[in-house]
């Protein structure tokens, strides 16, 4: 759920009770309802089965294939803390309402999911309720899951089963009255959850069928890049338009040319998702990099082709505060880069922000942005860097990032004990305006807020 925008709790309740009672909202739009067309039952279509496993894999045992469509959906990603035991839980995940910590997904049959039977697991990912009839919140994005057949997430069932079982029980969840009575999560479910298995839409190729599974179903990508309505449901009028989590921005993948992927080629986007860089692009930084490193870069490269092929379709949104991402290719701006003196001139901000850069960054960067010891570490082009709201730059240099990709693993490490709030605003801005298309104007008290998401 988004965590970025704090939401009154007894307002947000009031107001999910009258849209409930309303009756004005019987059934959630689908997710592939922009597309048009006619969707028709999986078992009444003639193409090939958009569902399951690529070939190659599709012919392995049950816990094979369960192990890829576990990695599709990135489960390890919510229930592995930073240094905890793979699937064991205890993530926190900081709601406007509370705070949850993800569950014990190992087989162990007092902390974990080891007592749990086909029809019990197959519910909870389907409805969002557990074998005790609990209602589970939907931060455990179940309104995706429900798009899974029972095969699939019987054959996750069979994958979790066949790991090691770790007793540890997370902590408690820490929830505001009321919405700590988790039977109003079946308010929520009437507004959001469409409560359907995938449809496959007959006027589209196989391979964009494939893709929406994956994307849709499997990899829930809007739940991170779609913004949120006031009862935290996705907003399908801004469907993968962009937005905030956990304090970093999500970008914009729809096929806007300059807000979204639209400028993007085929082949740039697919080494984005497979590895987490496409350069003159990308890199992948947040929250999105153990997405790519747990997940994506796993699927086959006809896979990573599918979901691509599905978001060049997604409706352009326009971000005018993004809109300086697309409009210098990364050509011009190492140009410009290259012959402007990086040492002036310079204001007191910009001196200050060239000096932070000279003794931290200019090493691995390099003073024209090309990057010293790696194509990941080039800042032409880059989309962080040509954001103006300086957002995830800001975070990237607080927190640091790293990833596992190919050929080896890629780290950047935090600055945030080492410069204050006003050196790390003013490297900000030095970097987006030397660097970027246009410089940011982020603010100490910006930089002291970011400090505290982490």
């Amino acid at each position: 759920m988004k965590r970025s925008t704090y939401t009154n709790p007894f307002v947000l309740l009031m107001v999910m009770i009258m849209a409930a009672m309303s009756g004005c909202i019987l059934r959630p739009h689908g997710p592939t309802d922009f597309a048009g067309g006619t969707r028709v039952a999986l078992a009444d279509y003639r193409g090939s089965d958009p569902t399951g496993t690529p070939p190659g894999v599709a012919e392995a045992d049950l816990v094979a294939r369960g192990e890829y469509l576990a990695r599709a959906a990135d489960c390890i990603g919510c229930h592995t803390t930073t240094r905890g035991k793979p699937f064991v839980g205890g993530q926190a995940f900081k709601l406007p309402v509370g705070t949850l910590y993800s569950t014990n997904i190992t087989p162990d049959k007092e902390t974990g999911i080891g007592e749990w039977n086909d029809d019990e697991f197959v519910k909870a990912m389907h409805e969002g309720i557990d074998r005790n009839g609990t209602r589970l919140y939907p931060a455990f994005p179940y309104s995706a899951y429900t798009l899974l057949t029972r095969n699939d997430v019987l054959a996750i069932k069979a994958y979790l089963f066949s790991l090691k079982p770790v007793h540890y029980r997370p902590p408690e969840n820490d929830i505001l009255f009321p919405f700590n009575q988790r039977s109003l999560m079946g308010l929520w479910n009437m507004l959001y959850n469409p409560a359907q298995r995938f449809q496959p839409n007959i006027d589209r190729p196989p391979v964009w069928n494939r893709g929406a599974y994956l994307v849709e179903a499997l990899g829930h990508c809007g739940e991170c890049h779609t913004p949120r309505t006031l009862l935290q449901g996705l907003d399908k009028d801004k469907k993968f338009g962009g937005a905030m989590i956990e304090g970093w921005k999500a970008y914009n993948m729809t096929s806007d040319l300059h807000s979204g992927i639209g400028a993007w080629s085929d082949d740039e986007l697919v080494e984005y998702l497979s590895t987490g860089h496409a350069e003159g692009r990308s890199t992948a930084v947040g929250p999105m990099g153990p997405v790519v490193s747990n997940s994506l870069r796993f699927l086959t490269r006809d896979d990573i082709q599918a979901m691509v092929a599905y978001l060049r379709t997604a409706p352009p949104i326009h971000d005018t505060a993004d809109r300086a991402i697309a409009q210098k290719q990364p050509s011009t701006l190492l140009l410009e880069a290259r012959t402007r003196s990086p040492r002036g001139p310079a204001g007191n901000d910009e001196a200050l922000g060239l000096r932070v850069f000279e003794g931290a960054c200019a090493s691995c960067h390099d003073w024209d942005g090309t990057g010293v010891q790696s194509p990941y570490a080039a800042l032409i082009g880059n989309r962080t860097v040509n954001d103006p709201t300086g957002i995830n730059l800001t975070q990237v240099i607080l927190h640091g990032t790293s990833h596992q990709s190919q050929p080896a693993d890629m780290y950047m490490p935090a600055f945030s004990t080492g410069y204050s709030d006003a050196e790390i605003a003013a490297v900000v801005n030095y970097v987006t305006g030397r660097f970027g298309a246009s410089a940011s104007t982020v603010t100490p008290d910006q930089v002291a807020k970011r400090r505290k998401e982490k």
